[in-house]
């Protein structure tokens, strides 16, 4: 079955709008690239003004062309971008690259909603505008004013800069990282990066789908779509990830939650791999385009050297991947290729008088014992072997292993050496098991490999609703703060908020006056005193809580000194009152908070409670809504979870009914979007149970 955005990616015919004769012109270029490239398709320039471009006819309109257009590839200025649309509409042209500039990137989002909105109207889609154009190397299709196709291969980059994407073009070349595709998608104004996940993930030559994304428009689309495409592993690298968190921020959340954190987050909950720099983006692409995912956390190395072993030992236990010892059968194999000196342990150290053949039993013995998921080979070149009989040795043995074996596992190498090595490297390439120049590159792309293994091991939950929540509630809560106290929601409100969605929280009424104290006869004692106050955010660093009063006396005492503190130390604060508040039993503190993220909305934040959440920062996020099993990975993430296990023998914490509490509040800010921050810190997480002792609304305004 046709997809309409086949138009875009695989058209049959294409039409230049603004093709030009002056060779300095992107009008031109992109016609000469068409050309140049052996495009077999139709190629029709369009110019009012010339009758004859390179050989080809030219139209004076887009409605000349007698024949069908899949594609219309507008080069003219921005201001005439609308014009066109218009005509490529009446024309019935399916899909239009907007190579143009001017548009929203220089504040001219009108002229921009203008072209999509055309567009619409005829049933169109739109790349960019603001694109270098796409570059489809099965067809033989340069339709962009990059200088050539890349370097051929299964990668599929999409670039939001133009201009990486035509550098990238031609470093494909020097590093041999084959692409299928190279796309830029620009503004985005129509076509984003789920739209061409959700298209390429069905392509069959695609076997690995790269991003480079400067920012994501609709950040819940994008996880949706990209995690229901695991049979593709998809790659992101994302720019612009330096600190940023907002200092105003009122809560923890919205003052700890920088745009890296939150989009590296959103990439692991979309099952998204993620690269930290242009070398590691090629580095991973190539062995995530060549190699089958790593299934289970044992991976063995193979060396000649020693030194080399230990930089991939080190790299391994950085990148997620540790070694770990061999069994003895294994090693018992493996020792019977080597000599006495050698290694068996991991790394496996054949010793720099292996040869080539040394090197292919090794690798045999490897792949086919049960206990190994994968294999790194490190080769330091020698007077000893030739490195392109090893590589012969190294796909055979990949070659034999997989029909041996059930599930295929994946090979990384790392050649070290001169002109022969690199000649040897692109053979092996070519035959489809990736080589890098340095053990530490190999381990990452390995790290890729197993990354994309758990992804599929795990899986993804659907989040599931609860359905015992008091929604009507929360709604006429929010509805009076709205209506009575101008949208300020204080503490007693925001925890009958968050038990109204199943969380517990600890009992809390509100002293508007010292006499309210008098009525209070079901009051508990110990209990804790604080202010309630719209101008003070730390109620602690301005003498605003008192803790562990034990009748009403000191009570009442306390009441006049929270008012004495906080008026000296904020004369203008606004009071509401004293909360008296049950005194909740000690246990583990943490903090579960919620801010609003520009791209992805709602965004949920774990870490350990109290004073120290932006002391020790240990914290982790995930886009709002989700399961219960997302907050257990979110607490798993964090050095707290060491607290929660019991460190030492201490008691642990219900890391079960903490979870569920991290998915409820994900599902209340979710349900109203109206709330812009959320803190509940501390909770008190206990042997059996949790419960929320203060909490932090803010809504939008």
């Amino acid at each position: 079955m046709e997809n309409l955005l086949d138009s875009m990616f695989k058209p049959k015919s294409i039409a230049i709008v603004g093709a030009s004769r002056d060779p300095h012109s992107i009008g031109y270029s992109v016609v000469k690239n068409l050309l140049d490239s052996k495009y077999q398709g139709k190629i029709f320039p369009v110019n009012p003004k010339a009758d004859e471009i390179l050989g080809l006819k030219c139209y004076h309109n887009i409605e000349d062309i007698e024949e069908n257009v899949d594609l219309a590839i507008i080069t003219v200025p921005a201001a005439l971008t609308p014009q066109v649309a218009e005509e490529c509409g009446r024309k019935g042209v399916k899909s239009l690259a907007v190579i143009a500039s001017g548009f929203s990137e220089v504040g001219r989002h009108d002229l921009e909603k203008q072209l999509v909105d055309i567009s619409r109207k005829y049933g169109m889609r739109v790349l960019g505008p603001n694109i270098v154009g796409i570059m489809n190397n099965p067809l033989r299709m340069n339709a962009s004013f990059a200088p050539h196709l890349p370097y051929p291969g299964k990668i599929n980059l999409i670039s939001q800069s133009g201009a990486l994407l035509v550098a990238l073009d031609s470093r494909t070349w020097v590093d041999r990282v084959g692409m299928s595709y190279l796309i830029s998608i620009g503004n985005m104004s129509d076509l984003d990066f789920a739209d061409l996940i959700d298209y390429f993930k069905n392509d069959p030559d695609t076997s690995c789908i790269s991003l480079y994304v400067e920012g994501i428009k609709n950040g819940r689309k994008f996880i949706d779509v990209s995690k229901r495409v695991l049979e593709k592993p998809i790659l992101a690298l994302k720019s612009g990830v330096s600190e940023r968190g907002s200092v105003a921020a009122a809560s923890h959340t919205g003052s700890l939650a920088g745009s890296g954190k939150v989009y590296s987050a959103a990439f692991r909950q979309a099952g998204v791999v993620q690269a930290d720099n242009l070398e590691d983006l090629f580095d991973k692409s190539l062995a995530l385009s060549m190699q089958p995912p790593m299934r289970g956390e044992n991976l063995l190395i193979i060396t000649n050297g020693g030194g080399v072993g230990v930089l991939a030992t080190d790299a391994a236990e950085k990148f997620g991947i540790p070694l770990k010892e061999p069994p003895d059968d294994l090693k018992n194999e493996l020792k019977k290729i080597m000599p006495d000196f050698g290694s068996a342990k991991n790394p496996v150290d054949i010793t720099g008088m292996a040869d080539a053949e040394w090197y292919g039993k090794a690798l045999k013995i490897a792949l086919k014992h049960p206990w190994v998921d994968a294999v790194t080979v490190l080769y330091c070149e020698t007077s000893v072997s030739d490195p392109r009989d090893l590589a012969i040795e190294i796909y055979e043995a990949k070659l034999e292993a997989t029909e041996c074996n059930k599930i295929q596992k994946p090979i990384t190498v790392s050649f070290i050496g001169g002109e022969v090595t690199e000649r040897a490297t692109e053979w092996l390439q070519k035959k489809g098991i990736p080589v890098f120049r340095s053990p530490d590159r190999a381990v990452s792309a390995m790290s890729a490999l197993r990354q994309y293994g758990r992804f599929i091991e795990k899986g993804f939950d659907e989040f599931q609703k609860f359905w015992d929540v008091d929604y009507e509630g929360v709604r006429e809560i929010l509805k009076d703060i709205e209506i009575n106290r101008n949208g300020y929601v204080n503490e007693i409100d925001a925890k009958n908020i968050l038990s109204k969605y199943g969380i517990p929280v600890a009992k809390t009424v509100l002293a508007r006056s010292k006499d309210d104290l008098n009525n209070m006869n079901d009051i508990v004692f110990p209990v804790v005193a604080k202010i309630v106050s719209k101008d003070v955010i730390h109620k602690s660093d301005v003498g605003g809580v008192i803790l562990n009063i034990k009748n009403m006396d000191e009570l009442k005492n306390a009441y006049d000194r929270i008012m004495e503190n906080v008026k000296s130390k904020i004369p203008d604060a606004s009071i509401e009152g004293i909360a008296v508040q049950e005194m909740a039993p000690q246990g583990i503190e943490v903090i579960v908070g919620s801010t609003e993220d520009p791209q992805f909305g709602p965004t949920m934040m774990f870490g350990l409670g109290g004073i120290f959440v932006e002391i020790m920062k240990d914290v982790s996020f995930r886009i709002a809504p989700f399961s219960k099993s997302i907050a257990i990975d979110m607490i798993n993430e964090t050095k707290g979870k060491a607290v929660l296990s019991g460190a030492r023998g201490s008691k642990g914490g219900d890391m079960d009914k903490l979870a569920e509490a991290i998915s409820r509040i994900s599902q209340l800010v979710s349900d109203f979007p109206e709330i812009k921050e959320l803190d509940a810190n501390p909770i008190m997480v206990y042997e059996n149970g949790i419960k929320v002792v203060d909490a932090r609304i803010i809504l939008k305004r």
